[in-house]
Protein backbone atom coordinates (compact mmCIF):
# COMPACT_ATOMS: atom_id res chain seq x y z
CA UNK A 1 0.00 0.00 0.00
CA UNK A 2 1.06 3.33 -1.08
CA UNK A 3 1.75 6.34 1.55
CA UNK A 4 0.64 9.38 0.64
CA UNK A 5 2.93 11.42 3.14
CA UNK A 6 5.92 9.37 2.17
CA UNK A 7 5.83 10.46 -1.60
CA UNK A 8 5.00 14.09 -0.37
CA UNK A 9 8.46 14.10 0.82
CA UNK A 10 10.00 13.84 -2.50
CA UNK A 11 10.75 17.20 -5.27
CA UNK A 12 8.48 17.60 -7.91
CA UNK A 13 10.89 16.32 -10.62
CA UNK A 14 10.95 12.81 -8.39
CA UNK A 15 7.17 12.95 -8.50
CA UNK A 16 7.23 13.42 -12.37
CA UNK A 17 9.21 10.78 -12.83
CA UNK A 18 5.83 8.55 -11.34
CA UNK A 19 4.00 10.09 -14.61
CA UNK A 20 6.53 8.35 -17.18
CA UNK A 21 5.47 5.89 -19.31
CA UNK A 22 7.03 2.19 -18.98
CA UNK A 23 7.41 3.17 -14.91
CA UNK A 24 7.55 0.20 -13.06
CA UNK A 25 5.65 2.26 -9.75
CA UNK A 26 2.22 0.99 -8.66
CA UNK A 27 -1.14 2.30 -10.43
CA UNK A 28 -1.49 4.10 -6.47
CA UNK A 29 1.71 5.47 -6.52
CA UNK A 30 1.43 7.13 -10.05
CA UNK A 31 -2.00 8.97 -8.64
CA UNK A 32 -0.85 9.31 -5.51
CA UNK A 33 1.85 11.32 -7.15
CA UNK A 34 -0.61 12.96 -9.56
CA UNK A 35 -2.47 14.27 -6.78
CA UNK A 36 0.55 15.55 -4.69
CA UNK A 37 1.68 17.65 -7.70
CA UNK A 38 -1.63 19.33 -8.72
CA UNK A 39 -1.57 19.81 -4.51
CA UNK A 40 1.46 22.20 -4.78
CA UNK A 41 -0.28 23.93 -7.69
CA UNK A 42 1.29 22.29 -10.86
CA UNK A 43 -0.52 22.82 -13.84
CA UNK A 44 -2.03 19.86 -15.96
CA UNK A 45 -4.26 20.45 -18.99
CA UNK A 46 -7.08 18.01 -20.19
CA UNK A 47 -4.43 16.00 -21.95
CA UNK A 48 -2.32 15.36 -19.72
CA UNK A 49 -5.03 14.39 -17.65
CA UNK A 50 -6.22 12.11 -20.01
CA UNK A 51 -2.32 10.31 -20.41
CA UNK A 52 -1.55 10.41 -17.03
CA UNK A 53 -5.59 8.27 -15.83
CA UNK A 54 -4.60 6.34 -18.84
CA UNK A 55 -1.33 5.19 -17.66
CA UNK A 56 -3.47 4.75 -14.24
CA UNK A 57 -5.52 2.63 -15.75
CA UNK A 58 -3.23 0.22 -18.24
CA UNK A 59 -1.18 -0.30 -14.45
CA UNK A 60 -4.35 -1.74 -12.79
CA UNK A 61 -4.90 -3.65 -16.03
CA UNK A 62 -1.47 -4.96 -15.82
CA UNK A 63 -2.45 -5.62 -12.61
CA UNK A 64 -5.43 -7.35 -12.88
CA UNK A 65 -3.80 -9.62 -15.76
CA UNK A 66 -0.84 -10.44 -13.48
CA UNK A 67 -2.90 -11.79 -10.64
CA UNK A 68 -4.99 -13.47 -13.12
CA UNK A 69 -1.91 -15.36 -14.21
CA UNK A 70 -1.31 -16.41 -11.08
CA UNK A 71 -4.33 -17.62 -9.96
CA UNK A 72 -4.68 -19.54 -13.65
CA UNK A 73 -1.31 -21.46 -12.73
CA UNK A 74 -2.68 -22.58 -9.46
CA UNK A 75 -5.65 -23.73 -10.87
CA UNK A 76 -6.45 -27.43 -12.04
CA UNK A 77 -7.23 -27.39 -15.51
CA UNK A 78 -9.26 -30.38 -15.88
CA UNK A 79 -11.06 -30.75 -18.93
CA UNK A 80 -13.06 -33.74 -20.94
CA UNK A 81 -11.44 -32.94 -23.92
CA UNK A 82 -10.33 -36.52 -25.25
CA UNK A 83 -7.23 -35.41 -26.88
CA UNK A 84 -5.50 -34.79 -23.49
CA UNK A 85 -3.20 -36.66 -21.29
CA UNK A 86 -4.98 -38.32 -18.78
CA UNK A 87 -3.42 -37.33 -15.53
CA UNK A 88 -4.17 -37.84 -11.23
CA UNK A 89 -5.84 -35.10 -10.38
CA UNK A 90 -4.42 -32.16 -7.95
CA UNK A 91 -7.54 -32.33 -5.56
CA UNK A 92 -7.11 -36.61 -5.42
CA UNK A 93 -3.58 -36.25 -4.60
CA UNK A 94 -4.12 -33.61 -1.86
CA UNK A 95 -6.82 -35.23 -0.76
CA UNK A 96 -4.42 -38.99 -0.39
CA UNK A 97 -2.26 -37.11 0.81
CA UNK A 98 -3.82 -35.17 3.65
CA UNK A 99 -5.34 -38.67 4.80
CA UNK A 100 -2.91 -41.11 4.32
CA UNK A 101 0.22 -39.53 4.02
CA UNK A 102 2.65 -37.91 1.41
CA UNK A 103 3.75 -41.51 0.34
CA UNK A 104 0.50 -42.33 -1.80
CA UNK A 105 0.22 -38.80 -2.57
CA UNK A 106 3.65 -38.46 -4.20
CA UNK A 107 3.30 -42.22 -5.59
CA UNK A 108 0.14 -40.54 -7.63
CA UNK A 109 2.12 -37.62 -8.42
CA UNK A 110 5.25 -39.73 -9.73
CA UNK A 111 2.65 -41.23 -12.43
CA UNK A 112 1.55 -37.95 -13.48
CA UNK A 113 5.37 -36.68 -13.81
CA UNK A 114 5.84 -40.53 -15.81
CA UNK A 115 2.97 -39.44 -18.09
CA UNK A 116 4.30 -36.45 -19.29
CA UNK A 117 7.86 -37.87 -19.77
CA UNK A 118 9.29 -35.64 -16.91
CA UNK A 119 11.16 -38.40 -15.18
CA UNK A 120 13.61 -36.11 -13.24
CA UNK A 121 10.77 -34.43 -11.14
CA UNK A 122 9.17 -37.83 -10.83
CA UNK A 123 12.28 -39.39 -9.39
CA UNK A 124 12.65 -36.27 -6.93
CA UNK A 125 8.58 -36.55 -6.18
CA UNK A 126 9.16 -39.78 -5.02
CA UNK A 127 12.16 -39.11 -2.92
CA UNK A 128 10.58 -36.03 -1.34
CA UNK A 129 7.02 -38.11 -0.59
CA UNK A 130 8.99 -40.96 1.17
CA UNK A 131 11.56 -38.28 2.43
CA UNK A 132 9.19 -36.28 4.14
CA UNK A 133 6.86 -39.08 5.90
CA UNK A 134 10.06 -40.26 7.56
CA UNK A 135 11.17 -36.60 9.02
CA UNK A 136 7.28 -35.59 9.36
CA UNK A 137 7.50 -38.50 12.05
CA UNK A 138 10.52 -37.68 13.69
CA UNK A 139 9.21 -34.09 14.40
CA UNK A 140 5.96 -35.54 15.77
CA UNK A 141 7.39 -37.97 18.12
CA UNK A 142 9.93 -36.07 19.36
CA UNK A 143 8.34 -32.75 19.87
CA UNK A 144 4.68 -32.91 20.20
CA UNK A 145 1.86 -35.13 22.01
CA UNK A 146 0.45 -37.52 19.18
CA UNK A 147 -2.52 -38.42 21.32
CA UNK A 148 -4.09 -34.60 21.26
CA UNK A 149 -7.68 -34.45 19.82
CA UNK A 150 -7.18 -31.16 18.52
CA UNK A 151 -8.19 -30.49 14.50
CA UNK A 152 -5.94 -27.48 15.06
CA UNK A 153 -2.89 -29.11 16.63
CA UNK A 154 0.61 -28.65 14.87
CA UNK A 155 0.31 -32.09 14.04
CA UNK A 156 -2.01 -31.39 11.41
CA UNK A 157 0.06 -28.36 10.34
CA UNK A 158 2.42 -30.40 9.30
CA UNK A 159 0.75 -33.27 7.70
CA UNK A 160 -0.49 -30.08 5.63
CA UNK A 161 2.59 -28.93 4.81
CA UNK A 162 3.47 -32.05 2.70
CA UNK A 163 0.25 -32.04 0.59
CA UNK A 164 1.38 -28.49 0.00
CA UNK A 165 5.03 -29.50 -0.94
CA UNK A 166 3.51 -32.03 -3.35
CA UNK A 167 1.15 -29.02 -4.59
CA UNK A 168 4.03 -26.78 -5.44
CA UNK A 169 6.02 -29.56 -6.82
CA UNK A 170 3.15 -30.05 -9.20
CA UNK A 171 2.75 -26.54 -10.35
CA UNK A 172 6.27 -25.38 -10.51
CA UNK A 173 7.02 -28.85 -12.09
CA UNK A 174 4.62 -30.03 -14.64
CA UNK A 175 3.84 -27.99 -18.09
CA UNK A 176 1.99 -24.74 -17.30
CA UNK A 177 -1.93 -24.76 -17.43
CA UNK A 178 -1.29 -28.51 -19.11
CA UNK A 179 -4.98 -29.54 -19.50
CA UNK A 180 -5.88 -32.82 -18.81
CA UNK A 181 -8.13 -35.67 -18.60
CA UNK A 182 -8.54 -36.84 -14.56
CA UNK A 183 -7.74 -40.68 -14.23
CA UNK A 184 -9.95 -43.19 -12.61
CA UNK A 185 -9.99 -43.10 -8.91
CA UNK A 186 -9.56 -47.09 -9.05
CA UNK A 187 -5.28 -46.72 -8.10
CA UNK A 188 -6.19 -44.13 -5.30
CA UNK A 189 -8.71 -46.09 -3.87
CA UNK A 190 -6.21 -49.45 -3.90
CA UNK A 191 -3.43 -47.22 -2.20
CA UNK A 192 -5.94 -45.49 0.49
CA UNK A 193 -6.94 -49.18 1.27
CA UNK A 194 -3.21 -50.45 1.41
CA UNK A 195 -2.29 -47.54 3.53
CA UNK A 196 -5.51 -48.03 5.57
CA UNK A 197 -4.14 -51.45 6.62
CA UNK A 198 -0.45 -49.79 7.57
CA UNK A 199 -2.30 -47.43 9.38
CA UNK A 200 -4.32 -49.82 11.27
CA UNK A 201 -0.74 -51.79 12.44
CA UNK A 202 0.48 -48.39 13.16
CA UNK A 203 3.94 -50.09 13.12
CA UNK A 204 6.24 -47.58 15.58
CA UNK A 205 3.21 -45.39 15.95
CA UNK A 206 4.57 -44.27 12.14
CA UNK A 207 0.32 -43.12 11.61
CA UNK A 208 -0.53 -42.12 14.78
CA UNK A 209 -1.26 -37.96 14.69
CA UNK A 210 -3.52 -39.20 10.98
CA UNK A 211 -6.79 -38.35 12.02
CA UNK A 212 -8.18 -41.85 11.08
CA UNK A 213 -6.55 -43.60 13.89
CA UNK A 214 -8.64 -41.55 16.27
CA UNK A 215 -11.20 -43.39 13.65
CA UNK A 216 -9.79 -47.34 14.76
CA UNK A 217 -9.89 -46.19 18.53
CA UNK A 218 -13.95 -45.45 18.14
CA UNK A 219 -14.83 -48.76 16.32
CA UNK A 220 -12.51 -50.48 19.03
CA UNK A 221 -14.46 -49.16 21.77
CA UNK A 222 -18.23 -50.33 20.19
Amino acid sequence: MVKKNVLRKLSDSELEKYLIFGNRFTPEAVEAAFEILQERGRYFNDQDKVSVQNLIQDKKQEEENRQNEEKEVWKDHITEDPDTVKLHSLTTILIISLLFSTIPGSALLFLNFITVKKYIPAIFTLLIGFGFFFVQNYILQSFFDINTSSRYSPEMGIIALGAIILLVISVTMMPPKLPYRSKSLVLPVILAMIMIIFMYLNFQHWFSAYPIISVFSLLKNF
